[in-house]
């Protein structure tokens, strides 16, 4: 997957720059050179990316690769449908389905893991979707809209929507961050959960204590650390109470503190991580 999408991304540029081209054809200098500036800069962020991938690789290719995807609809709607805006929008539409998934994100995570651990990604929980969405739209308007509105000469909007991009950005990037940077950790010395959005704190269950994972049924009476979120959960078992401290909230700041002989835990692919945990010898099933 990440040499998928590598391939891809190379392939935005060198098949798929022409729609941009044409978008950009019927307006001024000015514009025609921010606009391109732009572009190449944005397209440079996410290739480095892809060529020294890390957490916070994964993090800027998901907030970047998206404006790609926007920006190629806008130049098919404002040059019409051609070969060059339909490949734009094809091929930047196709490296944001890669850069999406699971599988790529599992390989972006696992590039920062340190020794024999391996690191499986976790599914955001469900009420960050719309606040996410929402807040990511309304960045990429202002960070397309502002600079061309500049080079058109248009300073007042300008200036306006180019620092709210830039303040928008400085706010939001950490936060999407920290949402990318929830996993489970698989390492000799037993299962960790590193999930600052839902936890306190990073949480360990040594090998000594850990008695089986295995797909969580409906009547569960685990304690539900995945957010919640949809999808498939793995469920963990251990043999001795673990103290586990949920995040802080506006009525418990200090976050709450829960004892555990069971959790549940949301991979977004799960069968890795229970094939991956059998091979550690934690009974499976």
């Amino acid at each position: 997957m990440l040499w998928a999408a590598r391939v891809v991304w190379l392939g935005v540029a060198v098949i798929g720059g022409a729609g941009f081209g044409e978008a950009l054809a019927e307006h001024s200098r000015s514009v025609q050179l921010a606009g391109t500036a732009a572009l190449w800069v944005g397209w440079a962020a996410v290739a480095v990316t892809l060529a020294v991938p890390s957490a916070i690789g994964l993090t800027i290719a998901r907030v970047l690769t998206p404006v790609g995807t926007v920006a190629a609809m806008a130049a098919f709607v404002e040059a019409g449908a051609s070969s060059a805006t339909v490949v734009g929008a094809v091929s930047t539409l196709l490296a944001l389905v890669i850069v999406g998934s699971g599988e790529f994100g599992n390989l972006m995570v696992q590039a920062s893991a340190y020794g024999d651990e391996q690191r499986f990604l976790l599914r955001p929980p469900a009420a960050f979707y719309v606040p996410t969405v929402v807040s990511w739209s309304v960045w990429c308007a202002g960070v397309l809209v502002g600079p061309l509105a500049l080079a058109a000469g248009s300073w007042i909007v300008g200036v306006v929507v180019t620092a709210a991009a830039l303040a928008l950005g400085w706010f939001l990037l950490p936060r999407f961050h920290r949402l990318t940077r929830r996993w489970v950790v698989l390492v000799p010395a037993g299962f960790v959960l590193h999930d600052h959005v839902v936890l306190a704190e990073t949480v360990m269950f040594p090998s000594a204590i850990l008695r089986r994972a295995r797909l969580a049924p409906a009547d569960t009476q685990a304690a539900d650390f995945t957010g919640p979120t949809g999808g498939h959960a793995v469920e963990v078992t251990v043999s001795e109470s673990t103290t586990v401290v949920l995040a802080g909230t506006r009525s418990k700041p200090g976050g709450t503190a829960l004892h555990v002989l069971s959790f549940l835990v949301a991979p977004t692919r799960p069968g890795r991580l229970l094939h991956a945990a059998g091979e550690r010898s934690l009974a499976v099933g």
